[in-house]
C-alpha cells in the first residue's frame, strides 16, 4: 500500500461499519488519586485471537498534545494494516486522553501523569485484559507529545518495557533549561513551562525529566537494561523537532547504544507522511517483538 493510499485511510474517518475491521475498539474510564478526573482510554485488540497463543503483547501508544484517546480511531487502520501484512503480531494497544500534560509529574504535585500510568494505567491493563504480566512484552511509544512522555518513562525505568518508539518526539535541542535555543520552544509559552515545571520553571526539575539529559546520565544503565530504542522526525517538521530528535540520536550514537534511528525526508509534523510513519514505527515493534519470543 503507497503512502497516499494509507494517508486517505488516515485523514477519512469512515464509520465503523465501512471496515473490514480486523479489531475490537472499547472504551473505557480509569479514576485515579493521581490526576484530575476520570481518564478515557481507548483499547484496542485484534478481532480473532486463539486462545492457545496465551497473553498476548501490550503497546501503550501516547497521543500527541491536544490529542486524546479518540485518536486511537484515527490510527486504528494503519495498526490494522500492520497486522493483515504481519509487520505487527496480534497485541493490546492502549491510549490514555492525558490532555497537555506531557505525560509529566507536575513539579507541584497537583497532577502526576507518569505515575498514573505506571501505578493506575499499566496494572489496570494487566488485569482487566489478556496481556503479559511483564516487562518482557511491554512496549511504550507515542507521538510529538507523547513521543517525549514514552521516551522519558523508558529512560527512567527501562527495564520496564521491552521496546519505546518515538515519533516526532516534542523534545529541545539542549541539556539544560537555560540553553534552550529559541527555535525549540516557539510553539510552547512561558506560562506553559510554569504549569509543568514551577513558577518559575525550577531548572533542575525540569533537567530531571529532560530524555537526552535522562539518557546522558544514565547511559550505562540504559545499555544494560537491553531496552530497545526508535527515533524518528521529519526534516521539514514546522516546530523543528527535527533538532531535538537528532541530538538524541547523536548522543545514544556517540555513546554506542544500538537504536534506530530514521530522518524523514520532506516530511512535516503533520499530514500525508504520518500514516507510513507509524506503520514504520510498528514495524520496528513488531521486529522487537519477534525477538523476545515465537510467532507462528
Amino acid at each position: 500500500m503507497c503512502r497516499k493510499q494509507l494517508a486517505a485511510i488516515f485523514l477519512m474517518l469512515l464509520p465503523l461499519s465501512v471496515w473490514a475491521q480486523q479489531s475490537h475498539l472499547q472504551s473505557i474510564t480509569l479514576e485515579s488519586g493521581y490526576v484530575p478526573g476520570a481518564v478515557e482510554i481507548a483499547v484496542l485488540h485484534p478481532e480473532e485471537v486463539k486462545a492457545s497463543e496465551g497473553p498476548l503483547p501490550l503497546i501503550l501508544f501516547f497521543h500527541g498534545g491536544g490529542g486524546s484517546s479518540s485518536d486511537l480511531n484515527r490510527f486504528r487502520p494503519i495498526i490494522e494494516e500492520a497486522w493483515k501484512r504481519n509487520i505487527l503480531p496480534p497485541a493490546v494497544v492502549a491510549m490514555p486522553s492525558a490532555e497537555r500534560s506531557f505525560y509529566l509529574d507536575f513539579q507541584d504535585n497537583s497532577q502526576q501523569w507518569e505515575t498514573f500510568v505506571l501505578s493506575d494505567l499499566i496494572p489496570h491493563l494487566r488485569a482487566n485484559f489478556n496481556v503479559v504480566q511483564d516487562a518482557s512484552r511491554t512496549v511504550i511509544m507515542g507521538i510529538s507529545m507523547g513521543g517525549m512522555g514514552s521516551l522519558r518513562m523508558a529512560f527512567k525505568d527501562p527495564t520496564s518495557f521491552l521496546a519505546v518508539a518515538a515519533l516526532e518526539p516534542a523534545i529541545e535541542a539542549a541539556y539544560s533549561y537555560d540553553t534552550i535555543d529559541a527555535i525549540d520552544r516557539t510553539y510552547r509559552s512561558e506560562a506553559l513551562y510554569q504549569s509543568l515545571f514551577g513558577n518559575p520553571v525550577d531548572r533542575d526539575y525540569w533537567q530531571l525529566n529532560h530524555p537526552p539529559y535522562i539518557a546522558r546520565e544514565n547511559m550505562e544503565t540504559l545499555k544494560d537494561s537491553g531496552l530497545n530504542i526508535y527515533i524518528e522526525v521529519g526534516n521539514e517538521d514546522r516546530l523543528n523537532l527535527f533538532r531535538g530528535g537528532e541530538m538524541l540520536h547523536r548522543l545514544l550514537f556517540d555513546a554506542g547504544l544500538k537504536h534506530e534511528y530514521r530522518l524523514v525526508h520532506r516530511a512535516d509534523h503533520t499530514g500525508e507522511s504520518i500514516p507510513p510513519r507509524v506503520l514504520n514505527a510498528l514495524d520496528f515493534v513488531g521486529r522487537t517483538l519477534r525477538g523476545s519470543f515465537a510467532i507462528e
